[in-house]
């Protein structure tokens, strides 16, 4: 039975990008107490950026890897290097040591529409012979991840199905270009799935090729919402600012005057009433750039500049 047009292009999308998709594989050594060491495998997957060898995953499917081995459509099993990964955004780049792979193409996804036909290919539940192949719709965009304030970028929310497996894969468009990079699934609900979106991936792969990791300005305060019990202390609306709970010692926010019980309301042009707020404000400024913030303390208005620096503790490293 000859396939539909609608078939074709669904299909023809598959043969576009599934060259370029990966199995990746890592192992942790892991530690129980009175067991000693253990291995600990995982299985996610990646999509091919470069034909020099350098792929895209999630950071959690490669964080504390002390292996890890990257399966190639072509048959090629390679070790696969952590260039570096951002964990903030869950996205990693690994190197193999191959020439010649076939690279995606990648997308606009600013450009994307609610109800836009999307496919997501990778290694569902590690089953073998080949990536896993599902289709469905952009479900919404801008989404937060639930349960997180630590996403700097709205996710592409889609109904494709993404299971075990496939995180680090492509969410690709009916051209076979990549759009988004799967990231997570909620086990709790049916056709909930999230993609990070391919213009925030490509920034922040580029980041790490040149730096090894994603540098984010930092102004030094530990912030909390004003939740309506919270608000009613202070005689405000609720999330209309975030309450300072903390100043770093000599940090740019602790020299611009602010202070514990300070309500930031603005950085910048933008406005602050959640910590995804404050978060998504400071990732439009580079390091090295000024801001000016308002804030309110007791019944006064007030503005300062301040510094965005990079964070001292992620200068100096683990120890």
């Amino acid at each position: 039975m000859p396939l539909s047009d609608f078939e074709i292009r669904i299909t023809s999308a598959v043969d576009a990008i599934a060259p370029s998709v990966a199995s990746v594989e890592s192992v942790r050594v892991g530690r129980r107490r009175g067991f000693g060491p253990f291995m600990q495998p995982a299985q996610g997957s990646g999509v091919v950026i470069d034909p020099k060898g350098l792929l895209i995953t999630n950071q959690h499917v490669v964080d504390q890897a002390a292996q890890l081995r990257v399966h190639l459509q072509d048959g090629r099993e390679l070790i696969g290097e952590v260039v570096g990964g951002d964990p903030v955004t869950d996205v990693a780049v690994v190197k193999v040591d191959a020439e010649g792979l076939p690279a995606a193409r990648l997308g606009a996804s600013e450009e994307l529409r609610v109800g836009q036909i999307v496919l997501a290919i990778g290694n569902a539940l590690g089953l073998p012979g080949g990536p896993t192949v599902s289709t469905g719709v952009v479900s919404a965009l801008g989404r937060p991840l639930p349960g997180s304030d630590f996403i700097f970028e709205g996710l592409i929310q889609t109904d494709a199905a993404i299971n075990p497996g496939n995180s680090g894969g492509p969410l690709a468009d009916l051209t076979g270009t990549v759009v988004g990079i799967n990231t997570a699934m909620v086990p709790f609900a049916q056709g909930v799935g999230f993609a990070i979106p391919i213009h925030a991936v490509r920034r922040i792969a580029d980041e790490i090729r040149q730096k090894g990791r994603v540098v984010r300005p930092w102004i030094g305060v530990s912030v909390s919402e004003l939740r309506p019990e919270v608000a009613r202390q202070y005689d405000l609306e609720p999330y209309s600012g975030l309450l300072v709970a903390e100043t770093v010692p000599k940090s740019p926010a602790h020299r611009g005057g602010l202070r514990p019980g300070d309500i930031l309301t603005r950085l910048g042009p933008f406005e602050v009433r959640k910590v995804r707020d404050l978060l998504e404000a400071l990732s439009q400024f580079p390091v090295g750039s000024e801001a000016q913030i308002q804030f309110r303390r007791r019944t006064t208005v007030s503005t300062t500049t301040i510094p965005l620096e990079e964070n001292p503790e992620l200068l100096a490293g683990p120890n």
